[in-house]
């Protein structure tokens, strides 16, 4: 099952966007759900995760005290508050599921590898206009 992400659209700079990803449909073992984004001729970058024990968050040094991301359990969503938007900022942006196991303690930007994460599905696209 692919994870599926919404709630993309335009806004100015100094903006806000809420982003959600259905999770209900996915059954597999996962220990959290990561969002990243991909700007035209650039790789996929990171930008928070936050894992099912605790709720423990992690996020890239460039959306940190902008961007939050919360999990909604009984709505089987998690989102990604975006505030302060800057054109920076414009990216399709993804959820996945942290599904890769390793053996060795993850620091904390292991948390916002792409590589560890599966069920890639669908991004949304976010435009920040100047």
């Amino acid at each position: 099952v692919q994870l599926q992400a919404s709630g993309g659209g335009l806004v100015q700079t100094g903006g806000s966007l809420r982003l959600s990803c259905d999770v209900s449909g996915f059954t597999g073992e996962y220990r959290g759900i990561g969002w990243f984004r991909q700007a035209p001729g650039k790789g996929r970058e990171g930008v928070s995760c936050i894992l099912n024990s605790g709720g423990t968050t992690y996020y890239a040094d460039s959306v940190k005290g902008r961007f939050t991301t919360s999990r909604d359990y009984a709505k089987n969503t998690v989102y990604l508050q975006m505030n302060s938007l800057k054109p920076e900022d414009t990216a399709v942006y993804y959820c996945a599921a942290l599904t890769r196991k390793v053996g060795y303690t993850m620091g904390y930007y292991d948390y916002l590898d792409s590589f560890l994460f599966g069920s890639w599905g669908r991004g949304t696209q976010v435009t920040v206009s100047s």
